[in-house]
């Protein structure tokens, strides 16, 4: 609904200073209604109108000077891309798409997990046949065939190893116990170093499983706050991913949410005109796990109508909180005690109301944050240009202080060129030997250099005085 700036400012250089009288023509409804809204210009959309802009879109090149077909079409192409590279760089950090392929990737790592493990219990049982029934989980047996090894070589002093990854001091007791009358077959040395690095790469498997399900739960508090609040991340990130994005999901009614993941089930029923599906991927929820079997597709019909209203505030607001999911999830809560003991809930307009005055606040702080890191990244690009100004100056200071210095060194060394001659006048002579005299005559102060002036010197400047007198009373005499 803004108005891009490029758009008004063409608009307030064509329109005359009446624009009151002016009546556009725009081929677009929306882009009517921003001209009207933000310039107060009334704009008319039609038939007419479209066959206009139609007209002139088609012979455009022969109304614009200097533009040919091929330059247009350029345009029109350069013109669709940056639109589209505009859509898809909409907000770098709402982005859905990281939640699809990391839910996918993660139900793919689970499978293979558990294949993987499924062959390590299979090949170390040969060796170690009791293992499996004292260690059941999988990450954790593959750990403990790992650090085993050879059954034979386990011992007392490997007992606190056992403890820490079994966590439970009676179970590694166990695993030493039956390691010592095991029925397993005896394996060689390269088997046992096959089966360990196999082993090592299902546990590095399972470590990147933990922290990409924490990277999926941290997207999913930036994406969809409230739908991950209400009903968990990894099946908020389920029924994303099974929509195709967050605005498809927030698109669909509550009823198609209620059996999304579930089409095989409903088509079969509605062939067969059998009963259809109650639930689809919000089975997964604990709502309806804890519900009793007579009351299961009431909350599930319930919690579908949050899930939908979650997902419809994740993808329209501004600011995306978890304040309405956390609102939602207790009404489910109060719905799920009104199933079983038959206390009344909350209704939903009170519900919503606190809701509305918690998010604000939120809202209102985030924003308060947002302007505070705004400020500190402007101080930063500001230093920033005042230090490469600073910098770009000091070179073209120097460079003038070198010109400077360069000139009174210049004329340094012609004062020192013309001292040189009368200071080598004055040097004393070496000795014989090429060393010269240690001790150098100190200079006569003033008043002992006119005693040591010989006495014919001074009458001749006395003479001199007495001539310039004389010189000076006959011009007087003159004037």
């Amino acid at each position: 609904g803004v108005l891009h700036e490029d758009l008004r400012l063409l608009l307030d250089t064509a329109l005359p200073p009446k624009r009151k009288k002016v009546v556009l023509g725009v081929g677009d409804a929306k882009m009517g209604a921003a001209v009207l809204e933000e310039l107060g210009v009334q704009c008319q959309t039609g038939g007419v109108v479209a066959e206009l802009m139609r007209g002139i879109r088609l012979h455009f090149a022969a109304l614009v000077r200097g533009l040919t077909p091929q330059s247009a079409a350029k345009a029109q192409l350069g013109l669709g891309h940056s639109y589209s590279r505009a859509k898809v760089k909409f907000n770098v950090h709402r982005v859905d798409n990281m939640i699809i392929q990391s839910i996918s990737l993660l139900d793919q790592l689970d499978k293979d997990i558990n294949t993987f493990s499924m062959r390590v219990r299979e090949w170390y049982g040969y060796h170690f046949p009791e293992l499996i029934k004292i260690v059941p989980e999988n990450s954790m047996y593959c750990r403990v065939a790992k650090f085993i090894g050879n059954r034979r070589e386990l011992s007392e002093e490997s007992l606190e190893g056992l403890e820490e990854i079994v966590m439970d001091s009676a179970k590694a007791q166990a695993i030493l116990e039956a390691s010592r009358s095991s029925m397993g077959m005896d394996i060689s040395p390269l088997d046992l170093i096959n089966i360990e690095s196999f082993s090592r790469r299902v546990i590095s498997l399972s470590d990147y499983r933990k922290g990409l399900q924490e990277y999926l739960r941290s997207k999913m508090s930036q994406v969809a706050p409230s739908l991950s609040a209400l009903i968990g991340e990894v099946v908020g990130a389920r029924l994303i991913s099974h929509a195709g994005s967050l605005t498809n999901l927030a698109k669909y009614p509550a009823s198609t949410v209620q059996i999304l993941g579930a089409e095989k089930a409903l088509f079969r029923a509605l062939k067969t005109r059998g009963n259809t599906p109650k639930y689809g991927l919000i089975f997964h929820s604990t709502f309806i796990g804890r519900a009793a079997a007579k009351n299961k597709g009431r909350i599930s019909r319930y919690l579908a109508n949050k899930c939908t209203i979650a997902s419809r505030i994740d993808c329209f607001s501004e600011v995306p909180t978890s304040v309405f999911g956390d609102k939602l999830r207790e009404q489910v809560e109060e719905r799920l005690a009104f199933y079983e003991t038959g206390e009344p809930p909350r209704k939903n307009l009170e519900v919503m109301k606190e809701a509305v005055v918690e998010a604000n606040e939120v809202v209102a702080e985030v924003k308060r944050r947002q302007e505070k890191k705004e400020k500190k990244r402007k101080k930063r690009e500001k230093r920033r240009l005042e230090a490469l100004a600073a910098a770009a100056e000091e070179p073209a200071e120097n460079s003038v202080m070198e010109t400077e210095e360069n000139d009174v060194g210049a004329k340094k060394k012609k004062k020192k060129k013309k001292q040189q001659p009368e200071e080598s006048e004055a040097e004393p002579e070496p000795e014989e030997n090429g060393v010269e005299e240690e001790e150098e005559e100190e200079p006569l102060p003033k008043k002992k250099r006119k005693v040591m002036v010989e006495p014919e010197q001074e009458e001749e400047e006395e003479e001199e005085k007495k001539k310039k007198k004389k010189k000076k009373k006959k011009a007087v005499a003159q004037d």
